[in-house]
């Protein structure tokens, strides 16, 4: 196998493989044995038609989609150790080439996470929040005390206005397709397409994109910041809070779905977000 990396200027990485053909060889023939065995012919019991037979009837482009599948993880595996990668999002694949008896060749797309530079948000962030005064005249007036959403909206403000991170663009489609995958599913439970949700907002199909466009790139900014932030205070969070925070769970069946370890590990990052907002929130 044969692969080179190419890293895109908002941090996407492009990896292109190409993979010998005696290896597509050998999986494709791995591929037709296994569809060999649950293949019904006429004439035959199941499973028991030659594999040439089976061959014909399904079909070498459909054989040659069923072998790339049995060989992508293994070589998107291999090459993202080649280049020591930690991708954050599963691979965009583009087919290059896909000929019969020559080397195939595909385009994997991911990122890793962006670096963040968090500069002086201290700083930033305690200017945002210093009380403003009103000038009148013969006398200061200080201007009414902020609400605490109004202090942390401030204080999303002014990080996203003042740290410097470069969000690779295939990150950010992978947020917009997760926003429109539940669109789909709360139009769906309310008995409704997507395309009447749309006639009801008045909205069109691309300024739904655009608008989720903009959310995603905030709300991933926002969350690697946030996250930044916690690694430079070496905020910890012990098992005994997240445990505590599942036990406020007022659902006994919820309870059990956030004990596994992904579940436990979101807790972790709720947590440890929540303590930078506070800790920002007294500067």
């Amino acid at each position: 196998m044969i692969s080179a990396l190419n890293k895109l200027p908002d941090g996407t990485l492009e990896l292109t493989i190409t993979i010998p053909w005696a290896k597509v060889s050998e999986s494709y023939q791995k591929v037709l044995e296994e569809l060999a065995t649950q293949a019904t012919i006429k004439g035959f019991r199941k499973g028991k038609a030659p594999a040439k037979m089976v061959e014909e009837k399904l079909g070498k482009q459909h054989l040659y989609e069923e072998t790339l599948k049995e060989i992508l993880p293994q070589i998107y595996l291999e090459a993202v150790k080649e280049y020591h990668l930690k991708p954050v999002v599963n691979p965009q694949i583009t087919v290059n080439s896909l000929t019969e008896n020559k080397d195939w060749q595909i385009k994997a797309t991911t990122c890793e996470l962006p670096k963040v530079d968090l500069g002086n948000y201290e700083d930033n962030v305690k200017k945002a929040l210093a009380t403003e005064k009103i000038w009148v005249p013969g006398k200061d007036k200080k201007a009414e005390p902020e609400n605490e959403s109004q202090r942390i909206d401030k204080i999303f403000k002014t990080l996203l206005e003042n740290v410097k991170i470069n969000i690779p663009e295939i990150l950010i489609q992978d947020e917009v397709n997760r926003m429109l995958s539940r669109l789909i599913d709360q139009t769906a439970r309310l008995g409704l397409t997507v395309e009447q949700y749309l006639v009801s907002t008045g909205k069109t199909s691309e300024q739904i994109k655009n608008e989720y466009q903009n959310q995603a790139k905030e709300t991933i900014e926002l969350e690697l910041i946030l996250s930044s932030i916690a690694d430079e205070e070496k905020i910890q969070v012990t098992d005994e809070e997240v445990q505590k925070m599942i036990e406020a769970i007022p659902e006994e069946e919820a309870k059990k779905t956030f004990q596994t370890p992904e579940q436990k590990a979101y807790i972790i990052q709720l947590l440890r977000k929540r303590r930078v907002i506070d800790n920002l929130a007294k500067l």
